[in-house]
């Protein structure tokens, strides 16, 4: 049976502050990927203070080997800011990439980066680290695109923010996950019970998360061989399918309104009482 890991990072960074913005090597990791029975895996840069060049250093990798690896283009919401179409563009139709990730660590995420994704129809894999509250507005005001939030929405392993997110999961069909670190096996099994198979994604976190400890995971959920296929390669593929490569640009209008106004998602005052 084919695996796909969605979430696995590459390259080295340059903030030098922990394993996660300093270096992703590779060699061990797919050693033990390989061993783990794990075909294919889709890579995204470390963190990074320019990810035009990060990204680039991904396309790489994944250009050596085609048939091995996807790429996601890793964007940095204010850092990037007027310029998210183009460097999707280059990934999109340069590089052969098949998606976008924004993590919550580097900006919150902006309209701007989900109109490009709307744009080129690819899906964002977002770390919103336990901010729950903004998936109701990404699923409401964007149900046209396809939203990975890893972790169960939480990698620091918050349960509260972790069950909170599967009510959203459970409820809108643009709202995913995937399994990378997550520990609570138990929240695990609520998310697969009340959002089913077709909902998660299997990842790892890579390289800095064994392969096979994260797979165990999956195998243990003992799913039908219809869902095993769903988690393991067929939801993934699934997101990536309906790529645009020659998409319309975004009006330059849009973006310059956009950079004025400087319209977060998670700016508080634009926030409504959410109750979760």
């Amino acid at each position: 049976m084919l695996i796909i890991d969605c979430h696995c990072h590459a390259g080295k960074g340059d903030g030098l502050q922990g394993p996660w913005d300093t270096n992703a090597p590779l060699k061990k990791f797919l050693q033990w990927s390989e061993e783990a029975g794990i075909k294919r895996t889709n890579l995204f840069s470390a963190f990074h203070s320019d990810y035009s060049l990060a990204n680039a250093k991904v396309a790489e990798v994944v250009k050596r080997n085609p048939e091995k690896f996807y790429g996601f283009a890793f964007i940095n919401p204010i850092r990037d800011q007027g310029r998210v179409f183009e460097m999707v563009k280059i990934s999109v139709q340069d590089f052969g990439f098949k998606g976008i990730k924004v993590h919550k660590h580097d900006a919150r995420i902006s309209r701007e980066i989900c109109e490009v994704a709307r744009n080129f129809s690819v899906p964002v894999l977002y770390d919103v680290m336990g901010e729950v509250h903004v998936i109701e507005l990404l699923a409401t005001e964007y149900p046209d695109v396809n939203f990975i939030i890893p972790h169960l929405s939480s990698f620091a392993d918050d349960w509260k923010a972790q069950i909170a997110f599967v009510d959203h999961l459970a409820r809108h069909p643009n709202i995913y996950t995937d399994t990378s670190g997550v520990r609570r096996f138990d929240v695990l099994e609520m998310a697969l019970n009340r959002a089913g198979a077709d909902k998660i994604l299997f990842g790892t976190d890579g390289p800095w998360l064994h392969p096979a400890v994260e797979l165990a995971k999956i195998y243990a959920l003992k799913l039908s061989r219809r869902e095993l296929h769903d988690v393991l390669a067929g939801n993934f593929l699934k997101l990536i399918a309906n790529v645009r490569y020659r998409p319309k640009r975004i009006p330059t209008e849009y973006v310059k309104r956009n950079l004025e106004e400087n319209r977060n998602f998670a700016d508080p005052w634009l926030l409504p009482d959410i109750q979760l």
